[in-house]
């Protein structure tokens, strides 16, 4: 255990907008007693289109935030900030860090035709971390990569149901319905708000793969190893500091109040879904 890190401090989870609020969903349901405080930089998303070094300041400036605010551990809820900058925040942060990554093995696993889509941002296809998932993951399957651009401004201003989103939908899945992609991969934490929209198009025999709760596993199974895991109430005891219905998260951004507007909408749709 790291001595200085009290059990009862909060987890940070830090994405380049809202995308990682499906993330942090799946990390309330896998560890319920946990605090969590989430950090969206909306004001410099999207991820996709920005260099590394600027990527990995940004993530930096956002690790000091989250430490201020006592964070135990961070969870980098974005695949194009993991890419980019997970390495150099390992090495400068002496506490544990987790990182996203596109599900190409479990996509590969599941896939029953061998031919697998991935859609992304141009960040992550780029990106040295996704070259080697392909070179470890993609022997024997054929996978289709597809960027995304403009998809992640479109879910930051909460444009779920629009019909400007279905149609960037419908553009970018159609090449991999054309390669004949039975597995499609989830590559950016953004998507998963519009999972019935992408199902809906490439119909239901096609499998949405996403990594929220892998993620969350992993976050439970490292807070485990460094014994960080918050305790559990003992009904007989009444030794909990908290119940688990009480514990919201606490919404940061560096965008303005419409994000906090759009980050409070989302919240609630998760919880419905």
């Amino acid at each position: 255990m790291c001595p200085a890190i009290a059990v009862n401090a909060p987890v940070g989870v830090m994405d380049s907008g809202v995308g990682g609020l499906t993330v942090l969903k799946h990390l309330t349901r896998q560890l319920p007693h946990e605090h969590f405080i989430y950090y969206a930089d909306s004001a410099y998303a999207p991820y996709g289109n920005q260099s590394a070094i600027k990527i990995q300041q940004r993530c930096f400036a956002i690790a000091d935030t989250l430490i201020a605010q006592g964070a135990k551990a961070l969870v980098v809820a974005c695949n194009t900030a993991t890419a980019a900058a997970i390495s150099p925040l390992r090495e400068h942060f002496p506490l544990p860090i987790i990182g996203m990554e596109p599900a190409v093995k479990p996509a590969a696993a599941a896939s029953k035709n061998s031919i697998i889509g991935v859609l992304a941002t141009t960040g992550t296809l780029q990106s040295a971390q996704f070259a080697a998932l392909l070179e470890h993951y993609g022997h024997g399957v054929q996978v289709v990569t597809q960027a995304c651009v403009g998809l992640v401004e479109c879910i930051e201003q909460g444009q779920l149901d629009n019909p400007h989103t279905i149609a960037l939908l419908e553009t970018y899945c159609q090449p991999l319905m054309a390669a004949g992609a039975d597995t499609i991969v989830l590559g950016c934490t953004h998507y998963p708000f519009v999972r019935a929209h992408i199902q809906n198009i490439v119909g239901p025999q096609v499998t949405l793969i996403d990594t929220g709760a892998a993620v969350a596993k992993r976050l439970q199974q490292v807070l485990a190893e460094k014994n960080l895991l918050h305790p559990v109430k003992d009904p007989f005891l009444g030794n909990a500091q908290d119940e688990p219905s009480e514990l919201k998260p606490v919404f940061l951004t560096s965008g303005s109040e419409e994000t906090q507007r759009v980050m409070q909408q989302l919240w609630q749709i998760l919880g419905t879904i």
